[in-house]
């Protein structure tokens, strides 16, 4: 495939995940409003930070590393060996979440059972669903590597609207259920992910359209773990890419929910206080997570594709590494101007916006200073997406190794920093603790990506420097949004509450104004690439 379709269809496979993922949030997050009214803070606790890192930790420990090792290179491949491959994470997760799922129970604080009941249920149920979820993985794989978007949306689609329909019907009918609602559902949210990438592959496997575009694959059998006589059960090559990439999924987990694991293992808030962090974190996290992550998804696909894996830039094809260069620099330019828009007004209105989700639980008390820093952290998680998505494409295992010294050294780095930072200032320090996490991360990526590209005549990272007018707009809308603030929100009506929500429209205004007269180049990237089959549609 030429890096050109690759570049298409990659973009197209971001945009239509970046909807997916505003359709998760904005679900969730009426979802979360709906059941902050009829269940505790500490159920809530207990269910979005305890029980979901017990779920997160099984399924990234088993997969991210299969992921990353069978979606870098060429779709061409013996497909029977990495498939092979990726059925070795169902037996990885189940000891996973047996090992954990004893961690849970046994060694960490039990709820209190009176408040948050079935709390045994809970452990058992979201370790099971982390099993099921792994046995879809060959088919997401397989999916992911053809950039088969449709499927992926309407599979997440799917999953995501049953769970929420089956939680707000057993909240309304039965809120004594208490932990057995979320179990439920969350049991459902898994079954019905899998049973659509497994239902489209049987239908999809031998038909005309698989013919037509020669996949790989040609009977569902194919699917499942094979021996081939007088060949390995898996591609060697594949597998030491993955022992590489899972000693360093597993310090990236301590990184990417650190602050979840202090929390859990050293108790340094009770389940309350983590209810309301965890909301606050999850409304803060919403452009990172409908944005930036399919961003990097898919871009690591794409630089995956176009660039080789482990070879210098001289030695790659000169064209593909231009437009490698150009899509980089692009992509930091994007998500650099969403980050810097984000922490500007994100300051100014945090506390109007906690007040209106959530009323005073969330406004008052430290919610508004939780989310001013994560406006700031978002900025951090926007420019280390992106660069740490090109450099887990290109290197080599070596390269990989000695990373994951640095992350070992990190982890532990930031684990004291978030334990001390935690005691000093409540929950703000967990969030302080993930800047220097992301920063330092940040600051191994670029030097990467400057090293490797030395040698040619492109400079990538000057997407990360706005253009001075921009920049000027950017601080003149810190100033006017803040002094807003401070006159009109958010205890003096809600004609003054309208008044500050004026201003910061007209900031945003000339902010975007002035994006559109001095980034040109970035324009064009995004309307070409992102908005062109929706601009078509208009039309």
């Amino acid at each position: 495939m030429a890096a050109q379709d690759v570049l298409g269809q990659t973009a197209r496979l971001a945009s239509s995940s970046a909807l997916l993922q505003v359709l998760f949030r904005v679900v969730t997050f009426g979802l979360n409003a709906f059941t902050l009214r009829y269940l505790s803070r500490e159920l809530l606790g207990v269910v979005n930070v305890r029980l979901t890192l017990l779920y997160s930790t099984v399924v990234f420990l088993a997969r991210e590393a299969f992921r990353r090792a069978c979606l870098s290179g060429s779709a061409k491949r013996n497909w029977t060996k990495t498939i092979n491959l990726l059925w070795l994470t169902v037996p990885l997760g189940v000891f996973w979440s047996l090992t954990s799922g004893l961690v849970w129970l046994y060694l960490l604080e039990v709820p209190d059972p009176s408040v948050v009941p079935h709390y045994e249920a809970g452990v058992v149920a979201f370790g099971l669903s982390a099993i099921i979820e792994l046995l879809g993985e060959p088919f997401w794989v397989l999916a992911q590597a053809h950039l088969f978007v449709r499927l992926k949306v309407i599979a997440e689609s799917l999953s995501v609207v049953s769970k929420c329909i089956l939680t707000v019907t057993l909240v309304i009918l039965y809120p004594h259920w208490g932990l057995y609602i979320f179990c439920l559902a969350q049991l459902l949210y898994v079954s019905v992910l899998v049973m659509c990438y497994v239902i489209h592959f049987v239908m999809f496997l031998g038909s005309p359209e698989a013919t037509k575009k020669s996949f790989p694959v040609a009977r569902v059998k194919a699917l499942l773990p094979s021996f081939v006589e007088d060949e390995t059960f898996v591609n060697w090559k594949e597998a030491r890419l993955t022992w590489s990439f899972f000693k360093q999924s597993f310090l990236k987990q301590i990184l990417t929910e650190g602050e979840r694991y202090v929390m859990t293992f050293l108790n340094v808030l009770n389940f309350g206080d983590q209810g309301v962090y965890d909301i606050v974190n999850n409304l803060g996290s919403l452009v990172a997570r409908f944005i930036f992550l399919p961003i990097e998804e898919s871009f690591y696909v794409f630089f995956a594709k176009v660039l080789e894996r482990g070879k210098t830039v001289k030695d790659q094809k000169q064209d593909d590494v231009a437009m490698a260069a150009n899509v980089l620099e692009l992509l930091l330019k994007l998500v650099l101007l969403i980050g810097l828009t984000i922490t500007v007004f994100g300051y100014a209105y945090s506390q109007l916006a906690l007040d209106i989700y959530g009323g005073s639980m969330l406004s008052s008390g430290t919610g508004p200073d939780l989310l001013r820093c994560y406006s700031l952290y978002v900025l951090f998680l926007a420019v280390n997406g992106v660069t740490e998505c090109f450099t887990s494409a290109l290197m080599c295992k070596e390269e990989v190794d000695r990373y994951n010294f640095v992350m070992l050294a990190l982890s532990f780095i930031f684990l004291c920093i978030s334990y001390f930072l935690t005691h000093r200032y409540g929950s703000v320090g967990f969030i302080l603790a993930n800047c220097f996490n992301m920063g330092i991360r940040i600051a191994h990526s670029t030097h990467y990506i400057h090293h490797y590209f030395r040698e040619s005549t492109h400079r990538p990272l000057t997407g990360l420097l706005p253009s001075p007018a921009l920049l000027l707009v950017y601080i003149l809308s810190a100033g006017v949004t803040a002094f807003s603030e401070v006159l009109f929100c958010c205890d003096k009506g809600w004609m003054a509450r309208l008044i500050h929500i004026s201003a910061g429209a007209l900031c945003l205004a000339a902010t975007l104004v002035t994006m559109l007269c001095t980034e040109t180049k970035l324009i064009h990237f995004v309307r070409s690439q992102f908005l062109s089959r929706y601009l078509k549609k208009g039309t």
